[in-house]
């Protein structure tokens, strides 16, 4: 169980438990959820793979969140406004209800980006990263990341490769540079609310925004029934931002060989 891999399942079945049970939950529960799986994680971390959880300190972690929140915010909006700018979306206001809708997604996205950085980036690539360094960990949590969006509603191969690339990589990336959980949560508690109000389908999901989205044109350049994340335009900006945080990260010597990263 102290094995990198022993740990890492032991952390995906807390933490993806939670997450099972709280993600879809009224009121503030997905929060809670997110409240929870930090604690199975730091559980995990602790007695299970007897080592330190820096990555997850609450020391700083309002200034990561922010600076993560701020990349995340920016990577959607200039995606949207390009795509809109090439005649691919229009946005209408979508009526009232402005406080429940933003309340409804805050929380929803809470859950989802603590979640799914938990197990993903905390667990994941930091357990592959010990097996095998750092750049295959981040090859291979970025595809599992793909095909684990492959169940969503209008998915395809391309979606699965799309997320891969754009999400996979530059949420990796951010975690090798950074080495903070939470500065990807970050990162993508603001890439999904703020296409979930733009009223932008999340990863296929389209769930009440403050704007409804007209979509026109191919569905390389807007995403389709999936949604802006299968769109050409952030795949290419996702990787374009990932390559500049891999360099950092190399310079802080953040991308480690099998041999380097400490047992």
């Amino acid at each position: 169980m102290r094995s990198p891999l022993g740990w890492m399942l032991a952390g995906m079945v807390g933490v993806g438990l939670v997450s099972g049970l709280t993600a879809t939950g009224p009121g503030p529960v997905p929060v809670l959820g997110a409240v929870a799986a930090v604690a199975v994680y730091c559980y995990v971390m602790r007695r299970v793979a007897r080592r330190s959880a820096p990555e997850i300190a609450r020391s700083g972690a309002a200034r990561e969140v922010l600076l993560g929140g701020g990349i995340g915010l920016g990577f959607i909006l200039v995606s949207a406004l390009l795509i809109t700018a090439f005649g691919g979306y229009s946005f209408t206001w979508a009526g009232d209800g402005f406080m429940s809708v933003v309340r409804t997604a805050v929380v929803v996205q809470i859950g989802a980006a603590v979640t799914e950085e938990l197990l993903f980036r905390g667990l994941a690539l930091q357990a592959l990263e010990q097996l095998w360094g750092s750049r295959a960990a981040i090859v291979i949590t970025s595809v599992f990341f793909g095909a684990a969006h492959l169940g969503a509603p209008g998915a395809s191969a391309w979606s699965g490769l799309a997320i891969a690339l754009e999400a996979g990589v530059l949420l990796g990336a951010a975690f090798l540079w950074r080495r903070n959980i939470w500065f990807v949560v970050g990162l993508h508690f603001a890439w999904n609310t703020t296409q979930q109000l733009l009223g932008i389908p999340v990863s296929g999901h389209a769930p009440e925004g403050l704007f409804t989205v007209d979509v026109h044109g191919s569905a390389l350049l807007t995403g389709g029934s999936f949604g802006l994340e299968a769109s050409i335009v952030p795949v290419l900006m996702g990787v374009a931002i990932a390559v500049p945080m891999l360099v950092r990260a190399h310079q802080n010597g953040g991308i480690k060989s099998r041999q380097s990263v400490p047992r």
